[in-house]
């Protein structure tokens, strides 16, 4: 599944406003989401999840992944949905996020990971304000990938700063 993020990142370069941007697409619930491609960093299989004590119920636990710990989210759990069952395809997507100057590395949990798309920016529409089972603040938009709609996130606001204010308390103090 990595060559799906290593291949897309080769093609996404700068681009012109004009030019189609690249998203992965995956399922969740039965719904068909995407995040922009540059925004991920690789696709692990589920496992190895050590739960964390207090920590909010958006968050199962953490992983080891070379070395560094990577706090683990539900995103059905985010979206205020009952947490994810855990599946044959059920997967583990590496989120890497600039918050104030520093790199942040999350994962989310997903039902399973379809492909990446080209969506052109005429392709997008903006999410209505009505009618969605997740915050309207968390979409950045709805995507027409061969003639349906897939709900493009908002991973910032995903994994709002509040929630990696969270997060931070995971990553070992400095010395």
């Amino acid at each position: 599944m990595n060559a799906l993020v290593t291949q897309a990142r080769g093609k996404a370069g700068a681009g012109g406003a004009a030019e189609p941007q690249q998203y992965l697409t995956f399922m969740l619930g039965g719904e068909v989401f995407a995040i922009g491609i540059l925004a991920i960093k690789e696709i692990i299989e589920y496992g190895g999840l050590t739960p964390v004590p207090m920590m909010p119920t958006t968050i199962r636990g953490v992983i080891n992944l070379r070395g560094a710990v990577v706090p683990v989210m539900d995103l059905a759990a985010r979206f205020g949905r009952p947490s994810a069952e855990v599946g044959k395809r059920t997967c583990i997507v590496i989120v890497e996020l600039r918050v104030q100057d520093e790199q942040q590395v999350i994962g989310v949990i997903v039902d399973s990971v379809n492909a990446v798309q080209e969506i052109a920016p005429a392709d997008i529409e903006p999410a209505p304000g009505f009618g969605m089972r997740i915050a309207p603040q968390l979409i950045a938009g709805m995507g027409k990938v061969n003639g349906k709609f897939v709900i493009l996130l908002d991973i910032e606001q995903v994994l709002s700063l509040q929630e990696l204010d969270q997060l931070q308390s995971l990553k070992p103090a400095e010395t």
